[in-house]
């Protein structure tokens, strides 16, 4: 196809490439229809091929004299203008009326159709001077002919068109918009209709890719013979292709003999006509002994017949050859069949055999090199000889995990075919596109890894192999075609296919934009210029690229060709309008001058000269030219204005689309973007459903979409330092912008549109100045953000792998790998959107008052600053110094390691995550910083000693010696003391497989089931209690010691001894060992009779299946008392976990609108008076579980329940929903230890799998009905309060549900740390003493004495106890801690109260 742009050959011996644009000669001399978008300029350079450029500039002169001056550098001596004019209003040109001094030369062409003028030669230049005095013409339009050559050049594929003065009539109407005005009229469409719910997850992807083995060539079961019959070790091989056949030639060694193997799926009969060489391009011989059976020896060569043969019932055919001397270096050879002679291309084939790992190394390595990799490192050890000791090891488990490694070891047999042409490389590519789907997204993910290779330079592309730019075109065509029925058929990998042919390009030209991002890079390395200036414009070139940088690289230029004289390079910059303030002040500031050296000039010129083109391309958006005019098509009556260039437009485009796009193409330079992103939005909106139907020709409009993409991110980031003093709106405005687009071209984007929506929707409220704008735009700030690094992380599981293990098979250099995911996500939207997020998020923090920080755990501490990645990655460390952890992801359920006093995070747990809970519970301070900058310099302060003091919505910290860390530690061991060692009682079956409510006790249940039966009855009418039963202590291990589980038992014997010996993994082992349990038949029987009788459901009414499936919940329940947190836990604080035994409570699920957890002491604050709660909507265990994001959170005063106020708005993207269910919630007797949080260590199942539900927040009236907020707030609140009450003020841990409106309570327990609050601040001690008289009998805790008190109020006994014993009736009575019962003096019992004769008694049993 002529006139596509492609990439040419790399100059000879440089390596780079660079990209050419021919036009073809007319056929006929008329102008093509002005129906076609054009570019309009108003003089500028533009690049004619690789060496050659055009300077337009246009001047007034004289009165309405315009003058246009044309220079084209490094030309040929025959270059002619072709042009014409266009007026005002008109689509048609016309040759120029008078008004017109023609320049000298000028002619008519024969059909009086245009005007043909020479140019002038000067030097290796040529100019030519057009003056216009008329003011009824608007531009002149032209193409350059080269008139010795017959070659025409075109403005990327479109004619040149040069604007003289203000279009008229170029005001808003109809479809018209002015250029600085001027706006798009953005269709009113649910933001829903652009959903696409395609994607899979990870664990899909993996499961996939591991549940679909590749398909087995028959040349791939004959490998594999070879090693498993033979026990042959492949030293190399060599994948060619025949047609749609192909020829496997290799090398192996077995016992001492080295051998060729050839094998075929060629299906006519095949000669091999073979030689041997011991230097290159040689043909020697083979000597008489080792040619196989019926061989005929030639002068130079020999000719053997390949043998049929069969594997698996698939044909080949075969042919063995023995070697007798290990000096040759390879074996050239041709085939023939019948009389026709088949060549690899026009070479012969080649089997290397210099890959053989050397006879004379004393080292033996245990693999083989891919060709590319071998070259690589022998290249590299001739400088480093240690090098070669240590490659990357080809096809090791753990380097091509996660991979489709057998694509990506095809890959690298073939990449040294793929190296001779671009050609080549797209019709290999396009071989394998099917292995890569059948691979599924990881086959994929492997050839977006290969063509980013490519598209970066890392591979070679073009080995002096001549090759016609049609050919390179039609390989293409064909690579991109296929990719194409891949989109139709396989909606869930759209995303990734558009990234394969964002890499690829259309024409072969690429995204323009991406190629701005890749090869600064590229540039870098080939010059050796990695550092000062160079990166910091490399680093500004990746986060906002703008006109600015034309500029740079232009001073840049000029500072090389002026001897590197740095005047010039700030001349250059100065007088294009930057100074030194204002590359100070870029996102990524430029701090310093060029500092190169003259060898480097050379080389940087080549390839700043080369950039230049990308640079202006972007920020004239030509590649969007170019795909708008391929979609809307070029036409003419007269057949075109060149040959090979008539498109036809794709049918079907929406009505007033090509309007659409022209108004995009009229703002493409506007200094403000507004209207030019909403124009580009509302076209990639327009052509989404073409994009989602099997549309003719939906290449052409993928490319059209990847260009208006690429366009979007373009007018984003030129428009960053608008925004230094913009409003929060514009700043939402502009993110709302950028969310639309990556939603745009993401395959899973409902999340994204749900962001979208908020943003909308903060807008909204802050246009009307609502006083909670700022706090519901930050929740939405704080989702979009987690959508984004969900996105990274998705990216980086999909893709890194793949990037290295290729990268390691064909010598990638590691840096490249390295940063592999990073450079595919900064390339795309969402770079851009996390730049805006940064701007705003002070901003709303600012407005709202949420200060930078928010403090989970308050406390006061010193230590040693450590940073790490992941809390998860050190959650069982043991720090021997008091240390501050910096960590940068915090997922909620981990533990804090021992030693460590202070945990400071980016990330957003919730305040009642179970981390949370844990550190206030550890006097640990944790707390969540929303400030980078403030989170940079703690980094910086790794290995230091800093104290810490936090206050509401900020911390202080400053350095200290390590000598007042010293007396401060040691003051906190004298008076702190270490807890006394925690113990467990082991419990006993009490002959019971199920009970009812009414059965709960200590020795039966844990307290989550007792505290669930103390409330029945008691909770105020409005709130409602699920009935319940449970499995009893014991049951447990009486099912394990059933004769029918005797096999699982002996299982778990033996693996209980494996773990009692270190060996962790075990864990995992039993718990799938256990799921092997079989009920029995007493179980079953007495849990649906106890079910029944209390109102349950029993699951075996519904069928055999379904009580199997409640029976596989409850043995996960059981199961997790062997859960690596829970065992490493319990292993910490030296409980012994052989006494952790384990109750199941069994309730039937509230299917609820919401879910919530109560503190009714704040956590954060300590706060008596004051009750805290989050809410989310759906089950709990998003709130309990580790669930990314932020609940609903407020506080409201005991004092005015009706006031409640909200903290924080809710973050969380998933809700997660059931239907009429039952759920088995673990019950140990080690939850709720003093001094040890177990809560939420262990499991609780549902019978039936949560619905996992994205969350559109502006639907939902918790958040957009401040009436329905405050009711609903205040009912929880209440329920809190009224329960707090129930357990005589004692501060409680509460979780709930609300469903149509009404409270369900399903649990509570002593709030962590609100249980050690002293006794007179806790109760009145009145109140306390009537609480106490309440209950039968109950044993207080008092500094190690346990005393009893009767309900008279007497108290009793006079005998130590380590330990507390149980408690009767009401499991949440508050123990006193040492510290509370040092308060009541010498006597603490006495502050009791009992009558006057029980006074002594008191005294007596206290001493």
């Amino acid at each position: 196809m002529a006139g596509v742009s492609y990439y040419a050959a790399a100059a000879a011996g440089t390596g780079r490439p660079s990209v050419v644009q021919f036009g073809a000669a007319p056929n006929r001399s008329r102008w093509v229809s002005r129906t076609r978008l054009r570019r309009r300029n108003a003089g500028g350079r533009f690049g004619l091929d690789s060496n050659s450029e055009l300077q337009v500039d246009v001047k007034p002169s004289s009165g309405s004299m315009v003058e246009i001056e044309l220079v084209a550098t490094n030309t040929g001596s025959n270059l002619a203008l072709h042009w014409g004019a266009l007026q005002p209003g008109r689509s048609e040109w016309v040759v120029p009326p008078a008004g017109i001094r023609l320049p000298e030369g000028t002619i008519r062409t024969p059909d009086d159709a245009a005007l043909r003028t020479p140019f002038k030669n000067s030097g290796s230049n040529s100019t030519l001077k057009i003056e216009i005095d008329n003011q009824g013409l608007e531009s002149i339009e032209f193409v350059i002919v080269d008139e010795a050559q017959n070659k025409w050049f075109k403005n990327n594929g479109q004619n040149f068109q040069v604007h003289m003065r203000p279009p008229a009539g170029h005001h808003h109407q109809g479809q018209q918009h002015s250029a600085t005005a001027g706006s798009i009229g953005r269709k009113n469409r649910d933001v829903m209709q652009l959903l696409s719910k395609n994607a899979s997850t990870n664990d899909q992807v993996n499961k996939a890719a591991e549940a679909t083995p590749s398909k087995c060539t028959v040349l791939d079961l004959f490998i594999k013979s070879l090693q498993e019959k033979h026990g042959s070790q492949v030293l190399c091989k060599k994948v060619f292709k025949l047609g749609e056949k192909e020829i496997l030639a290799l090398m192996s060694q077995v016992q001492g003999s080295t051998k060729v193997h050839l094998a075929t799926d060629h299906v006519e009969p095949l000669i091999l006509h073979w030689a041997l060489a011991q230097k290159p391009g040689e043909w020697k011989a083979p000597p008489p002994g080792i040619v196989p059976a019926g061989s005929t020896l030639l002068e130079i060569a020999c000719e053997s017949p390949f043998s049929d043969a069969e594997l698996n019932g698939l044909h080949y055919q075969v042919l063995e050859i023995e070697l007798d001397d290990d000096s040759y270096k390879g074996m050239p050879f041709v085939l023939r069949s019948n009389q026709t002679w088949i060549k690899n291309s026009t070479s012969d084939f080649y089997l290397d055999f210099s890959r053989r790992t050397a006879k004379s190394s004393e080292v033996t390595l245990p693999f083989s090199f891919s060709p590319i990799l071998a070259k690589n490192l022998l290249q590299k050890s001739s400088q480093n000889p240690m090098l070669i000791f240590f490659p990357c090891i080809k096809g090791t488990s753990d380097d091509s995990k996660g991979t489709a490694k057998a694509l990506l070891e095809r890959i690298a047999d073939l990449e040294e075919d793929a190296q001779r042409s671009l050609m080549h490389r797209f019709n290999i590519a396009a071989d394998l596109v099917d292995q890569a789907k059948d691979a599924g997204q990881l086959g994929l993910a492997g050839l977006l890894v290969w063509m980013k290779f490519m598209a970066t330079r890392q591979l070679i592309w073009n080995k002096n192999y001549n090759v016609k730019p049609r050919e390179i075109s039609q390989a293409q065509d064909r690579f991109t075609d296929n990719l194409q029925s891949l989109y139709k058929m396989y909606p869930q990998h759209r995303e990734m296919l558009r990234m394969i042919m964002y890499t690829v390009g259309r024409g072969g030209q690429g995204d323009v934009g991406q190629r701005i991002r890749d090869e600064i890079l590229v540039i870098q390395r080939n010059n050796n210029c990695m550092g000062g200036m160079m990166e910091e414009w490399h680093q500004k070139l990746h986060n906002n690229t703008s006109p600015d940088d034309v500029v740079i690289c232009q001073a840049l230029m000029d500072y090389m060709n002026s001897d590197l004289d740095i005047k010039v390079y700030w001349d250059t910059l100065n007088k294009n309008g930057i100074t030194k303030e204002r590359l100070l002040s870029y996102d990524h500031p430029i701090h310093s001058e060029p500092n190169l050296k003259s060898e480097q000039k050379e080389g940087l010129l080549h390839d700043l000269t080369n950039y230049m083109r990308s640079l202006k391309a972007v920020h004239s958006g030509a590649d969007l030219e170019s795909a708008i005019g391929t979609c809307t098509g070029y036409t003419s009556e007269s057949q075109g204005f060149m040959v090979g260039v008539e498109v036809n437009p794709v049918k079907g485009l929406p009505s007033g689309f090509p309007e659409l796009l022209k108004f995009v193409l009229d703002h493409i330079e506007d200094k403000s973007v507004e209207s030019l992103v909403e124009g580009l939005l509302e076209a990639r909106a327009a052509l989404r459903p073409l994009l989602l139907s099997s549309t003719e020709r939906l290449k052409d409009l993928i490319f059209l979409d990847i260009a208006l993409d690429s366009t979007v991110r373009t007018a984003i980031e030129r428009s960053f330092e608008n925004l230094n003093n913009a409003s929060s709106e514009k700043i939402m405005y502009f993110i709302s912008l950028v969310v639309e687009n990556l939603a745009l071209s993401t395959d899973d984007n409902e999340n994204l549109l749900c962001c979208l929506k908020g943003w909308n929707h903060a807008l909204e409220m802050s246009k009307h100045s609502d006083d909670q704008w700022a706090l519901y735009a930050k929740a939405f700030l704080d989702r979009t953000r987690l959508a984004l690094a969900t996105k990274g992380e998705e990216y980086h599981d999909i893709l890194q792998p793949s990037a290295e293990y290729l990268g390691s098979l064909l010598g990638i250099e590691q840096w490249t790998v390295n940063i592999f995911t990073e450079e595919i996500i900064r390339s795309g939207s969402a770079a851009s959107l996390s730049l805006l997020l940064n701007r705003l998020d002070p901003v709303l923090r600012n407005v709202a008052n949420l200060g930078s920080w928010q403090i989970i755990s308050p406390v006061d501490v010193a230590g040693y600053v450590v940073v790490v990645d992941q809390l998860l990655t050190v959650q069982h460390k043991s720090y021997d110094k008091p240390t501050i952890l910096v960590v940068e992801g915090v997922k909620g359920e981990e533990e804090i390691p021992d030693g460590v006093v202070a945990v400071l995070t980016p990330d957003m747990p919730d305040v009642l995550s179970h981390v949370s809970v844990r550190a206030r519970n550890s006097k640990v301070l944790f707390a969540t910083c929303f400030d980078p900058k403030i989170l940079s310099e703690l980094e910086q302060n790794e290995g230091k000693v800093l104290s810490l003091k936090p206050a509401s919505v900020d911390i202080s910290y400053r350095e200290i010696p390590e000598s007042e860390l010293l007396v401060s530690s040691s003051i906190d061991t004298v008076d702190g003391q270490k807890a006394p060692s925690l113990s467990l009682a082991k419990k006993q079956f009490l002959g019971k497989y199920a009970i009812s409510a009414e059965e709960f006790s200590d020795e039966m249940v844990g307290a989550k089931s007792r505290n669930i039966a103390y409330l029945n009855g008691k909770v105020p009418s409005w709130v409602s209690v699920p009935t319940s039963v449970a499995l009893p202590f014991g049951t447990f291990e009486t099912v394990l010691s059933d004769k029918i589980n005797k096999e699982v038992s002996q299982k778990v014997k033996i693996l209980t001894e494996k773990l009692d010996q270190g060996e962790l993994g075990a864990l995992s082992e039993i718990r799938n060992v256990l799921l092997n349990l079989t009920a029995p038949t007493y179980l079953v029987s007495e849990l649906k009779e106890k079910m029944q009788s209390s109102g349950m459901p029993w699951p075996g009414d519904e069928g055999e299946q379904r009580w199997e499936q409640a029976w596989t919940a409850i043995k996960k329940v059981l199961a997790s008392k062997w859960n690596e947190r829970a065992y490493l836990s319990t292993r910490k604080v030296k409980l012994d976990h052989s006494n952790l035994s384990m109750a199941v409570l069994v309730q039937q699920i509230v299917s609820a609108d919401y879910a919530f957890v109560i503190h009714t002491t704040n956590p954060s604050s300590g706060e008596r008076s004051e009750i805290y709660a989050e809410v989310v909507k759906g089950l709990g265990e998003t709130l309990v579980g580790a669930y990314p994001g932020r609940a609903m959170s407020f506080v409201c005063s005991k004092n005015n329940l009706e006031s409640p106020k909200v903290l924080g708005y809710p973050s969380k993207p998933i809700g997660l929903f059931i239907q009429k269910s039952i759920i088995f919630r673990s019950d140990s007797n080690g939850e709720d230890l003093e001094g040890y949080a177990g809560a939420g260590l262990y499991d609780s199942v549902p019978m039936d799998k949560e619905e996992q539900v994205v969350l559109d927040y502006t639907t939902d009236p918790l958040v957009t009905d401040c009436s329905f907020r405050t009711s609903t707030l205040s009912s929880i609140a209440r329920a809190g309060y009224d329960i707090e009450q129930l357990y005589g003020g004692s501060p409680q841990d509460i979780e709930g549900v609300v469903k149509d409106g009404k409270i369900y309570i399903v649990q509570t327990r002593p709030q962590i740390g609100g249980e050690e609050l002293e006794v007179d601040e806790l109760l009145d001690l009145q109140q306390l003493r009537r609480h106490i008289l309440d209950h039968l009998r109950v044993y207080l805790v008092v500094v190690g004495v346990v005393v009893e008190v009767r309900r008279d109020g007497c108290v009793v006994g006079d005998t130590t106890h380590a330990a507390a014993a149980p408690l009767d009736c009401s499991p949440n009575i508050p123990i006193l801690s040492s510290p509370a019962a040092a308060r009541l003096g010498s006597h603490p019992a006495a502050a009791l109260g009992g009558e006057a004769g029980c006074e002594s008694s008191s005294r007596d049993a206290v001493h």
